[in-house]
């Protein structure tokens, strides 16, 4: 019953760990930004939504609030500095590395760094029973909510013409452009949409494991590890990624705790070795 319970958790990770890495792919896929300020949006969201719910006591405005002031902040980054250096891509990074550093420090100066315990809303607390064990609600809300999401974001970008705009941009900034679309407002609203999503799991994320500073950091190597293996700007190549470490994380801390970090790397270092891209990347 350890091993399932171990595969439960590794889904719940995964779960909030796909929002993080759904947003990040898109921005690193579109726009070729490897955007270093994700983390910090994950965890100044989680902030931001712990704020909410000490003063309203409601949870899911707390989740709403983390995502849309990610969103404001997403989009009021791409707008003021991104666009600036578009298309230089060492000038890109060092900028949102700079954001996320002083991003960073101003959230311990703001919340003192101490850690904070987000409180599960009394609708998803207490568990279910699963065989031998009992297994949280929120727990399971997690995992329901990244599929809920996922066949969502899955509909919009095969069956949209939304959708396809951007698995062209994707494919090839040029030609979109050269149709008539606004690159310019596709990037904004990718890059605004990937800082939702990282607040929102930011708030997730924090529930299941508290808000701990330095915590961005973390939540930051394994998003990248996830784009790293499922394949950039890949939506599949998200979910998959996502799975192992997932499990990876769950399984190694179970089976050989000391060799945890081993158990994370060592499957970006076997995709790496037959698939440089990523095993659904796609070359440009």
């Amino acid at each position: 019953m350890i091993y399932i319970s171990t595969f439960l958790n590794g889904l719940t990770i995964a779960g909030y760990l796909f929002l993080m890495a759904l947003g990040l792919n898109l921005s690193f896929g579109l726009m070729n930004i490897v955007n270093m300020s994700h983390g910090t949006m994950y965890l100044a969201g989680g902030f931001i939504g712990w704020t909410v719910l000490s003063k309203t006591g409601s949870w899911f405005l707390g989740l709403l609030m983390a995502g849309a002031s990610m969103g404001v902040f997403a989009f009021v980054e791409d707008l003021l500095f991104l666009r600036r250096a578009r298309g230089n891509m060492t000038m890109e990074t060092l900028i949102t590395l700079s954001i996320s550093i002083i991003g960073a420090d101003l959230i311990v100066g703001i919340f003192s760094g101490r850690t904070r315990q987000v409180k599960i809303p009394k609708l998803l607390q207490g568990a279910f029973p699963v065989g031998d064990f009992y297994f949280p609600k929120y727990n399971l809300f997690i995992i329901l909510f990244a599929v809920f999401f996922g066949i969502i974001f899955w509909f919009v970008l095969k069956k949209t013409k939304i959708g396809m705009i951007i698995r062209a941009g994707v494919d090839d900034q040029e030609i979109v452009s050269t149709l008539g679309f606004d690159i310019k407002l596709l990037f904004s609203a990718i890059f605004t949409l990937s800082g939702i999503l990282a607040g929102i799991a930011g708030m997730i994320g924090g529930t299941f494991q508290n808000l701990v500073s330095g915590q961005d950091s973390s939540v930051m190597v394994y998003t990248l590890l996830i784009v790293i293996i499922g394949g950039m700007g890949s939506f599949e190549g998200a979910i998959f990624g996502s799975l192992i470490i997932g499990m990876a994380f769950t399984f190694g801390s179970l089976l050989a705790p000391q060799f945890s970090q081993f158990f994370l790397f060592a499957p970006v270092a076997i995709v790496l070795v037959f698939s440089p891209r990523g095993i659904f990347g796609k070359g440009r």
